[in-house]
Order: structure tokens, then C-alpha cells, then sequence
């Protein structure tokens, strides 16, 4: 038997409904606020991730799945989107709209990792990028978006997480202040740390290692938003305006120094939202501002900002009333001929009945009632309609209530009436 490669997997019903309603949510949320939708392809060039997201993460570095092509060209599985997004931005001249432009992706993305509950080497991200403009009012808007959008999954506790990472020129003191924090401790660091350390240090906040992650949470570590009064007036000043901007919104959030994300082109702001009665393992997306991207791709100098939402955890972790509701709301009518002959007006009679806004499953193997009120059943089927030579010739319906377990026969003039009453 040929399986699945390790790593991915199949989304099979009832569960693709929830899919389905999750990203119909967020197509509905998201233009709302004016959001279109882009699709960039799966393959990319590998320069373009490693010119964007960084050589020194650890994306580029071990995660991502790269092959030489047929042409001997170095191709990538797209590790995550916004490197994407900002490419065809700048391929194919979006600037000369003359305006921001908002837009939003659904789709896989691929990273080598250790396969585990929630976490996929081909998973599916939803996010969302704000191209061209440069105020903390379209960062304040991104995230009352998202607001929106989780409150209507069912999500309570729902808060912003946020730092601000200054800009490129600024951040080499910050770099600074890290290495030399470092410097007295350097023999606590892995391997992996010390890598980080000499290629990038803000890769260090991400360290998994316990005894990292208990010096970087010590009082004496260096923080970025201490520094920027005086090293970044423009981005202390941005970001307190964005804080201004939640608070008028009722948008929860907290500070956190520490959160860097893991992507090298993040400038300015970066944040993740979060939301009660998720564990320790609370954060449902993350994302930040990007204003050099574009600009390092070769296009005219855009400011960005956007996120990501890996979807797989986003529907594992999904409110119960959301999921069942989602579930229980596809209730389809099965139409059983019981003969071969019966076919044909079975056909004729789920038209009609699509035609009126019912979802209609056609039992065509004609084996019987038995038969056919067993898969009505199995499918999740509310009420099953059986149809016979006698229901042929007196234009009516045997309609079975398979939830109440009642059975009545029906004029089949008055049947679409007959159904709305009952779903």
C-alpha cells in the first residue's frame, strides 16, 4: 500500500467542512476591511528566500526543501508567503497604482521539520499583506482585523502580544548590546546559539534551550524598545502612536521586549495574538512590518506589513461551538430511487430541490430502501426522500425523518415546503 510521505497528510469530511467555513470567515473578514486576494505559485527561486527571509535562520539554513531543476536551476517549495507576495508586488510594477495595496493569501506552504501534533512539513498558512503604506494606523488596522476575525471562530481571550525591533539602521547597536550581554556568557550556548550569535544575534530570542531562554528573561538583558527614545525617535514615536490606536480600538495587548519573530526583514513592529484556554502554547499567529522587502528585491522603496496564521493549529485549536456548528450545518436530503426505473425522477426531483437552495445526495446505485436509508444515515443526512413506481404515479414523496424517526408521505407539490419546515 503506498502512503502518504511523511509529513503531510490527508483532510478528509467532515473535517474539510471546517476548513471550508474557517477560510469562507476569513474571504468574508478579510474584505471587509478591503482585502483582495493574491496567488502566487508554490515554486519559487531559492534566491528569493534567502535574499528575504534571511541566510541565518533557521528556515533557510535547515528547513526548506530546495532541488536543482531540469534547467539546473535552484528552485524552493515556498517556506512561507510574504517573500512571494512582495516578489510579484515588485515583478509585476503594483507600485504604479499609486496606491496602498491590500492583499490576502490561502494556501501550502513546505518546511523540513520534525513531524508532530499540529505541525506538518507541508502545512497551510492564512495571511495577509499590506503593501505601501507606512503608518502605525495601518498596522493598527491589520490587527483589529484579526481581532475581528478570530472573535468570530469563537475565540475568547483574544490579545495582542507586541514589540517593536527598530529599523536596519539602527538595529546594529541593538546587535551590539546583545553580543556583548553574551560575551560573559557565551559557554552556556549551544552550538546551534553560538551560530546564531555570530550570524545573527536576534536569533538568539528564539532559542529553544531552557538556560538561554532564562539569561534572555533576565533583568540585565538589553531590549530594543529601551533603546529607541534615543537610538529610533521615529519608530518610539510610531510606536507608541500604534499603541495609542489599540487602545482606542479596545484592541487587548501586551508588551513584550522579547519578541523578535523569526524572519530577518521584520522592521519596526512585530506582534503575535493569542487567546485564553490554549496551554502554554497559546500564540495563533504572528507577523510584523517589513519596510525594506521590497526594496531588497529590487523594487522602488515600499513599506509592508502583514502575518501569518498556520492554519492546521488555527483549526485544531478551534472552539467546540464553531466546529459543531459548522458540522452540523451541512444537513443534506438523500434521495433513494428504489429502482433502476426511478432513477430518472429521482434526477429530475434533486434538480428541483438544489434549485431551491438544498443540498441533495442521489443514493444512484437504486438498491433499495435498506440500502439507501443506511448511507442517508452514515452521510449525516437529515431526512431521506423514497421514491417508487407508486410515488411516480401519484406525484407524491415518501419523506423519513431519519432524526425523529418519522415517516410520512408528502404531495410532491408541497415538498420544498415540507422541507423548510423541517431543516
Amino acid at each position: 500500500m503506498i502512503t502518504s510521505v511523511k509529513g503531510t497528510r490527508d483532510l478528509l469530511p467532515p473535517d474539510t467542512r471546517v476548513w471550508n467555513r474557517v477560510e469562507a470567515v476569513a474571504r468574508e473578514v478579510f474584505a471587509l476591511y478591503g482585502f483582495d486576494e493574491i496567488r502566487t505559485p508554490v515554486l519559487e527561486s531559492t534566491e528569493l528566500f534567502v535574499r528575504s527571509v534571511g541566510e541565518s535562520t533557521d528556515i533557510v539554513h535547515k528547513e526548506m526543501y530546495t532541488f536543482t531543476d531540469r534547467g539546473d536551476r535552484s528552485v524552493t517549495l515556498r517556506p512561507e508567503n510574504t517573500a512571494g507576495v512582495a516578489r510579484a508586488y515588485v515583478e509585476h510594477a503594483m507600485a504604479q497604482a499609486g496606491r496602498p495595496w491590500k492583499l490576502y493569501y490561502i494556501g501550502p506552504q513546505f518546511r523540513y521539520e520534525r513531524p508532530q501534533k499540529g505541525r506538518y512539513r507541508e502545512f497551510r498558512q492564512i495571511g495577509a499583506e499590506v503593501l505601501g503604506a507606512a503608518d502605525a494606523a495601518a498596522d493598527a488596522e491589520l490587527l483589529v482585523m484579526l481581532f475581528d476575525f478570530l472573535l468570530r471562530l469563537g475565540f475568547t481571550g483574544v490579545s495582542v502580544s507586541l514589540n517593536s525591533v527598530g529599523t536596519e539602521a539602527t538595529r546594529p547597536a541593538f546587535v551590539d548590546a546583545i553580543r556583548s550581554f553574551f560575551s560573559s556568557n557565551e559557554k552556556t550556548l549551544g552550538d546551534d546559539d553560538r551560530r546564531r550569535l555570530a550570524e545573527n544575534p536576534l536569533r538568539v530570542l528564539d532559542s529553544k534551550d531552557p538556560a538561554v531562554r532564562q539569561l534572555v528573561a533576565s533583568p540585565g538583558f538589553p531590549k530594543m524598545v529601551d533603546l529607541l527614545p534615543t537610538l529610533d525617535p521615529a519608530s518610539d514615536a510610531h510606536y507608541r502612536e500604534l499603541k495609542v490606536l489599540l487602545v482606542a480600538s479596545n484592541v487587548p495587548f501586551k508588551e513584550d521586549p522579547l519578541l523578535v519573530r523569526g524572519l530577518d526583514y521584520y522592521t519596526r513592529t512585530v506582534f503575535e495574538m493569542t487567546a485564553e484556554g490554549l496551554g502554554a502554547q497559546n500564540a495563533l499567529l504572528g507577523g510584523g512590518r517589513y519596510d525594506k522587502l521590497v526594496s531588497d528585491l529590487g523594487g522602488p522603496k515600499t513599506p509592508g506589513i502583514g502575518f501569518a496564521i498556520g492554519e492546521d493549529r488555527l483549526i485544531d485549536v478551534l472552539p467546540e461551538a464553531f466546529r459543531k456548528v459548522t458540522i452540523d450545518d451541512v444537513r443534506p436530503v438523500t434521495l433513494i430511487p428504489l429502482d433502476r426505473n426511478d432513477v430518472a425522477d429521482a434526477l429530475v426531483l434533486a434538480k428541483e430541490l438544489r434549485g431551491a437552495g438544498f443540498a441533495v445526495d442521489v443514493v444512484t446505485a437504486a438498491k433499495g430502501p435498506g440500502y439507501g436509508l443506511k448511507v442517508a444515515e452514515r452521510s449525516g443526512a437529515a431526512v431521506a426522500i423514497l421514491l417508487g413506481q407508486k410515488e411516480r404515479e401519484e406525484r407524491t414523496a415518501n419523506l423519513k425523518d431519519l432524526a425523529g424517526r418519522t415517516q410520512e408521505v408528502i404531495p410532491r407539490a408541497g415538498l420544498i415546503e415540507a422541507l423548510r419546515a423541517r431543516l
